[in-house]
């Protein structure tokens, strides 16, 4: 039994889809009287639109806890993390620390409470894109290593674990972001006027460009442009901060390109159902996609989310403008999407799992 026979969970985010992820598990905990949350937010997205607002309309408990480490190195980041993560896991004694996705906020948190010997539980484990140029690739690796309970969204993540002698930890409880999107689009089709954005065009591709690898060259940054260009439809693309200062310095950015401020997760959904396809680097959008039966065009040489190319609904063009063009113009797929990531109740079969 737990003190009290109350577990507590020290949860650790600090990125936008770790916010998202951490909504649909956080709800669970909340409905059940066993459990309690101390919600950990390292500030790795500080941005007003990268972090309040997903806190505000996804209703996360406001964290116990912001270290507001901000920007700075991989190095950096990681330590201040892991230095102000140990303070607090010494200060809240939790049963578990729970960790999301690949973000250096995972890393800080599984490196801080295994070496404090707290049992770490990792959600949205056994992802690989077997690229190691990716910092995610590196805090994936890692965070899955020392973890105690790998919680895996797909097969294909107990799969990559049960190969890396994983398999003892290894839970598959579905996706949670298949959670979120089922219960938020119900939201939004309740009210889809409070979440439209305004003056959209009638038919548009849908973009997010953020990964390091692609907006920190200019050379790639300006064939990613130019294969957008090339598209034939407006891109509509809620640009990261970063990226937009990179744009600023270095491209002229296509006349067909409209770019908006960082929206919510509701607006993004939004802007997503009304969308043709949508053209991106981001994980998490994806798969997002695919649920929502949105032809996607990755702008990376390779995937976590192999079973999103199902079918080419997800097709993966790299940076090559030509490519772009080529997916964008392919006709929309007509198979159905498959049940890879679960049945829509991830989050309790998260807690069942810690529980037991």
């Amino acid at each position: 039994m737990f003190r009290d026979s109350v577990m507590k969970i020290l949860t650790v985010v600090g990125a936008r889809p770790q916010f998202i992820k951490a909504a649909v598990v956080s709800r669970a905990f909340r409905r059940n009287g066993g459990i309690r949350e101390v919600l950990v937010h390292t500030g790795q997205h500080y941005d007003p639109n990268m972090s309040e607002v997903f806190f505000r309309e996804l209703n996360i408990p406001r964290p116990d806890h912001n270290l507001g480490i901000g920007s700075g190195t991989h190095a950096q980041q990681t330590g201040l993390m892991m230095q102000g993560i140990e303070e607090l896991v010494l200060q809240e004694s939790p049963d578990y620390v729970l960790i999301y996705g690949d973000t250096n906020s995972t890393l800080a948190g599984a490196l801080a409470a295994v070496k404090l010997h707290v049992p770490v539980a990792h959600v949205e484990a056994g992802l690989r894109s077997f690229n190691r140029t990716m910092p995610e690739e590196i805090n994936r690796l890692v965070a899955d290593k020392v973890s105690d309970l790998l919680f895996a969204p797909t097969f294909t993540a107990v799969e990559n674990l049960k190969r890396e002698g994983l398999e003892a930890n290894t839970r598959l409880t579905g996706d949670v972001m298949y959670d979120s999107v089922l219960y938020y689009q119900d939201k939004i089709r309740k009210d889809s006027a409070a979440y439209s954005v305004p003056g959209m065009p009638q038919h548009y591709l849908l973009a997010t460009i953020h990964r390091a690898g692609n907006t920190d060259d200019p050379m790639i940054l300006r064939s990613i442009l130019k294969g957008f260009a090339g598209a034939g439809k407006p891109v509509v693309w809620p640009m990261h901060p970063r990226t937009r200062k990179v744009l600023q310095e270095s491209s002229n950015i296509p006349g067909n390109i409209i770019i908006l401020e960082p929206v919510g997760y509701l607006q993004m959904l939004s802007l997503l159902t009304g969308a043709h396809k949508v053209l991106t680097d981001s994980g998490g959008l994806q798969k997002e996609a695919y649920f929502l039966g949105k032809p996607c065009i990755t702008i990376r040489e390779e995937t976590e989310w192999i079973e999103t190319l199902h079918d080419n609904w997800n097709i993966l063009a790299g940076t090559n403008p030509d490519k772009i063009m080529d997916a964008v113009l392919l006709e929309t797929p007509t198979t159905p999407q498959s049940a890879a990531f679960g049945d829509g109740h991830a989050a309790e079969k998260i807690i069942s799992f810690l529980i037991q």
